[in-house]
């Protein structure tokens, strides 16, 4: 069965999880208790705004909210990981971007290590 992992988005210079996050969380949490043995990968990234090491602080933030998220549901510390990635990969690679741009780059993505 085909398991689509869908992003979760950040506010601006933020690393709690949204409402609209923990729903995508509690999707990905689900597809995990059905599928014990997989292993999730979350990085985490924000947008170009801010110098490199803020960004990569703050994308670390977001990548332990979503990890610890996903072990307050009952997931076993040892199933899920987190890194954060900073500006370096854009999901819109853009230099003077719009809001939406911003917004779009504002993630956690989620990679399956181990099915």
């Amino acid at each position: 069965r085909e398991v689509i992992l869908q992003a979760i988005y950040f506010e601006y210079n933020k690393s709690n999880i949204t409402a609209e996050g923990a729903e995508e969380l509690d999707k990905l949490v689900k597809v995990m208790n059905e599928f014990p043995n997989m292993v999730i990968d979350a990085k985490s990234h924000t947008d170009n705004r801010g110098a490199d090491g803020y960004n990569m602080k703050l994308s670390d933030r977001r990548a332990k909210s979503t990890v610890q998220y996903i072990i307050s549901k009952g997931i076993a510390k040892n199933r899920i990981t987190g890194s954060g990635m900073g500006e370096t990969q854009p999901k819109v690679p853009c230099t003077d971007c719009t809001e939406e741009e911003h917004a779009q780059n504002r993630r956690s993505e989620f990679l399956i290590i181990k099915k």
